[in-house]
């Protein structure tokens, strides 16, 4: 493989929320690209010479670039975090891409994640899903010994599964309806399952679905397509998990009162 290659890039340029938007041609900005530069890289690349010609970089989101945050996503070709599977942007590299590729990069679509400007979105939707009943708010007392609480392994596993989302939203701007019940589910699921959130397990399920549903984002209707963009591989059978716990809530739930002592 060639150890530079030339790029037709398109990039999306919008100033705000309420402004329309275009593609932009960077192509005489994006050529002799190495092949080793990861995906921001080469967007670092191709900003840096905008610079030198005197022309306005365009903005996007970055941080850790180790895929582990996921501050970095964008839709690469229709594809949120691009064509390699189970791969943050940050950890995409050219040499997945041809000599004379035609890429266009544009945002994550969706109505609750409004541009800021150019590539970037807020994502704080997803923060108030997570503060709607993300947590443990049971008073445990100190830490305890690792073994003194023992959990089966394939419970452990499952926990860790769905704990491994780094909430990048990529399930919402893959989904046709613009939902984010994959991340929603394994926020839930990952507490869910271990011994210390059954406490407030019911609660946590109605609470967080309900913010889910009034930040705007669609319904899940099993397109599976956020299983597919999803970069850590988190299961769709971590929605059906969450359904049946929050359809559990619905008939079973009472509001806790001074009295009981305790959440439901």
């Amino acid at each position: 493989m060639a150890e530079t290659i030339d790029l037709k890039l398109h990039v999306w340029r919008q100033n705000g929320p309420n402004d329309a938007g275009r593609f932009e041609d960077y192509s005489e900005y994006a050529k002799g690209i190495s092949t080793h530069a990861s995906f921001l890289e080469m967007m670092d690349v191709v900003n840096d010479r905008l610079i030198l010609a005197g022309k306005e970089p365009f903005a996007f989101d970055h941080d850790c670039r180790e895929g582990i945050c996921g501050t970095c996503g964008v839709v690469i070709n229709g594809q949120p975090h691009g064509p390699q599977r189970a791969t943050t942007t940050c950890q995409l590299h050219m040499r997945k891409f041809e000599n004379g590729a035609t890429i266009y990069v544009e945002p994550f679509r969706a109505k609750s994640f409004p541009v800021i400007r150019d590539l970037m979105v807020e994502r704080a939707s997803l923060d108030r899903i997570i503060q709607a009943g993300g947590y443990i708010t049971v008073r445990a007392g100190s830490a305890v010994d690792a073994n003194e609480m023992p959990i089966p392994k394939p419970i452990a596993d499952e926990a860790m599964d769905a704990a491994a989302c780094i909430g990048c939203g990529a399930c919402v701007a893959a989904c046709p309806n613009a939902s984010a019940s994959l991340f929603t589910a394994a926020k839930i699921s990952h507490l869910g399952l271990l011994p210390q959130g059954q406490a407030e397990r019911s609660r946590r399920a109605l609470d967080m679905v309900a913010q889910h549903d009034r930040e705007g984002f669609g319904a899940c209707s099993n397109h599976y397509e956020c299983e597919a963009a999803c970069p850590k591989q988190i299961s769709v059978a971590f929605i059906a998990r969450m359904n049946r716990d929050h359809l559990k809530a619905q008939l079973t739930y009472k509001e806790p009162t001074a009295k009981d002592g305790g959440a439901g």
